[in-house]
């Protein structure tokens, strides 16, 4: 709920701060209009304008003929970050396509219903079930364009739907809703530019993908002692984790000790508390019930048990987090590696726990301390790795959507802007 809130104050495309810049000056080349400032060769059009707008449904379930293996039907749990859908968890037949008065390829989805805004392009002949708004394009307007005009004002979809139990933009009001846009041929030079966006982005998830499952192959590997580093030789010793490592197990302090000032120290609870592995500062406590350092390795003990991650400076411990002290990075990567196995060590009707006598029974393999450096190096130049591509990739996120503000709002032009004669032809 806060996040959708903090959505619908976002000033993005088609915010009341763009709809409302009455005081604004209106630069050459440019005008005024309903939607904001635009250049004087823009139009403002309704959705209806665009093309045929259709409302998805479901054929009959009992009805088997319906159903088949032919045509993608659109549900909005198959659209994800992906802008093409070309198939989807359930498929209709023939008769089932004709009943539901199927969709060309290129038409554009837009979720109408609950969680409002999210869209996709169908790139097949294919139907979309009663929670999508589909818009089939006329000649004047690009698919690809509409995605991004539609993702771009995703907030002002949200800002648009009824205030009743459930979200829901009707297709009579999903039609009414007015947009700014260019002739066609600035549409698709738009698109192409936020395409290539894109495939960067998406080069990019894959190259992170694929990193990342070369380092799961690595830890299989090494931490199991399947391949050895360069020089290394010798058995490992089994031995439990109470042996090896210092445990502190958290101790939630009274609430009427927390506060959102920063004073006393961070109260680290559970997974609201931590984000890629590291921990946040969200909440703070006067009463340092346990204390963990810098550095120490966390170990969740209540569901989802067993997740790992760092503490970035020191914190207060809650009862749903230990925290670990190992001389090497080793025992870091190694409970990483493990963090799947935790659940047949689970316990409790209401959560799944585990308590410090699990904990300190947990059998770890261990090399020499040099070996242990050795593969937590290796491991930890991946993860090196692995940040900066996705730093590399978030700020690929982030010049994109400063690409969208820019050129869908025609503040910035990708082709010359048409003569009067043009724009009426």
């Amino acid at each position: 709920m806060m996040e959708q809130e903090a959505m619908r104050d976002a000033s993005l495309a088609y915010s009341v701060e763009a709809r409302t810049a009455i005081a604004e000056d209106v630069p050459p080349g440019y005008k005024r209009t309903e939607v904001g400032v635009i250049p004087e060769d823009w139009s403002v059009k309704t959705v209806s304008e665009f093309g045929q707008v259709i409302t998805g449904g479901t054929p009959s379930t009992k009805v088997r003929a319906y159903w088949g293996d032919a045509y993608p039907w659109v549900t909005p749990t198959d659209i994800s970050t992906n802008k093409d859908i070309c198939s989807t968890e359930r498929h209709l037949s023939e008769a089932g396509f004709r009943v539901m008065r199927g969709l060309p390829a290129n038409t554009v989805l837009v979720t109408c219903i609950a969680s409002i805004g999210k869209n996709a392009v169908l790139r097949t002949p294919g139907s979309c079930n009663q929670q999508i708004n589909a818009v089939i394009p006329d000649r004047d307007y690009d698919s690809d364009f509409l995605y991004y005009l539609f993702e771009f004002s995703k907030n002002y979809l949200i800002g648009s739907a009824g205030t009743t139990a459930t979200s829901i933009i009707s297709k009579s009001l999903f039609s009414s809703l007015a947009f700014a846009l260019p002739a066609i041929r600035e549409q698709r030079a738009i698109a192409t530019a936020l395409s290539d966006a894109d495939a960067l982005i998406e080069s990019l998830d894959r190259l992170i993908a694929k990193k990342r499952a070369i380092k799961q192959a690595a830890m299989q590997q090494l931490l199991t002692g399947q391949t050895r580093l360069p020089g290394f030789t010798g058995e490992w010793e089994t031995t439990r984790l109470g042996e090896i490592a210092e445990i502190v197990m958290g101790q939630s302090p009274g609430s009427a000790f927390y506060n959102a000032k920063g004073e006393g120290l961070p109260l680290i609870q559970g997974n609201a508390d931590i984000e890629n592995r590291q921990t946040i500062r969200r909440i703070s406590t006067t009463q340092i019930t346990k204390k963990g350092r810098r550095g120490d390795i966390l170990l969740s003990v209540r569901a989802p048990v067993g997740e790992v991650s760092r503490a970035t400076f020191d914190v207060c411990l809650g009862r749903g987090v230990c925290a670990l002290r190992f001389p090497t990075d080793f025992l870091f990567h190694y409970l990483v590696y493990l963090e799947p196995s935790w659940g047949k060590h689970s316990k409790g009707s209401t959560f799944d726990s585990v308590n410090s006598a699990d904990i300190k029974a947990l059998e770890v393999a261990l090399p020499g301390t040099e070996e242990q450096t050795a593969i937590a190096t290796v491991l930890s130049d991946m993860d090196t790795e692995i940040e900066a591509l996705e730093r590399r990739r978030d700020k690929a996120r982030q010049i994109k959507q400063g690409m969208m503000q820019q050129l869908l709002t025609g503040r910035v032009r990708l082709v010359e802007p048409e003569s009067p004669t043009e724009a009426k032809a």
